[in-house]
């Protein structure tokens, strides 16, 4: 008896149930918009040619319902609209994600709120991160070299397995990136550097030096990432904190 021979489905087909999805996912966002929020992202300086006006209460519950799914959250970033790429943060799966994947959305930040989510919610989770650190530090690219310090900042607040020496590494490359004078780039080393330092008290010795080193630096760049990091690091709060985890 001969083998069947497995019907091969046609790629419109494939591509149908994700495109109602999504198609789906942007009305429900469309419904969502307020002009309150709309107004909250030029409130909050996030510029974005394609955004609908939807707070992150009503994106997170958006993400629950859809749950994860990286073809979707592809077909979302692809939409280009704002809240539609924010929700990919809640909804690819990190052990999907690969490299390739990382370097095209993070050339298509053109605000420090996509920055930021997708750095904090997504790609600090997959296996990757570390290397885009020392990659996008280097580029020139305001929301890439961006990215490279909010990802530290993130790995810094949620990678509890890597030791300390990783992070003493990265201390050259904030140091490095300290003296770029664009005020998204400042303040994303400024958040890496106190983010490291707030890890444990090793961490704070070396980070409150690299930022005390900066704060008297004659690049008024890194005198402001050093006088923001120290900031926070020499809050009591702070200080108080480190020395109960090191108990």
């Amino acid at each position: 008896m001969p083998a069947r021979t497995k019907k091969k489905v046609p790629r419109d087909e494939v591509q149908r149930p994700i495109q109602a999805e999504v198609q789906a996912a942007l009305a429900a966002l469309k419904q969502m918009s307020t002009p309150h929020d709309r107004e909250n992202l030029e409130r909050f300086g996030i510029t974005a040619t394609k955004a609908f006006g939807v707070s992150m209460a009503n994106l997170k519950a958006l993400a629950k319902r859809l749950g994860r799914n990286h073809e979707l959250a592809a077909a979302l970033w692809e939409t280009g609209w704002y809240e539609a790429r924010m929700l990919t943060s809640f909804v690819d799966e990190p052990a999907c994600v690969t490299p390739g994947q990382m370097d095209c959305w993070c050339r298509d930040f053109d605000n420090w709120g996509i920055c930021d989510t997708v750095c904090f919610h997504l790609f600090d989770r997959t296996p990757h991160a570390w290397a885009k650190v020392a990659q996008w530090s280097d580029e020139r690219e305001e929301f890439v070299k961006r990215g490279a310090f909010a990802l530290l900042a993130s790995l810094a607040l949620h990678d509890k397995s890597t030791g300390d020496d990783s992070f003493v590494e990265t201390l050259p490359l904030i140091e490095r990136a300290a003296t770029d004078e664009r005020n998204f780039v400042k303040k994303g080393v400024s958040w890496a550097l106190r983010a490291v330092g707030e890890r444990n008290t090793a961490l704070h010795a070396a980070a409150e030096a690299l930022a005390r080193r900066l704060a008297a630096s004659p690049e008024a760049a890194a005198r402001w990432v050093g006088k923001d990091a120290l900031k926070d690091l020499t809050k009591p709060a702070v200080l108080s904190r480190l020395a109960k985890r090191k108990g």
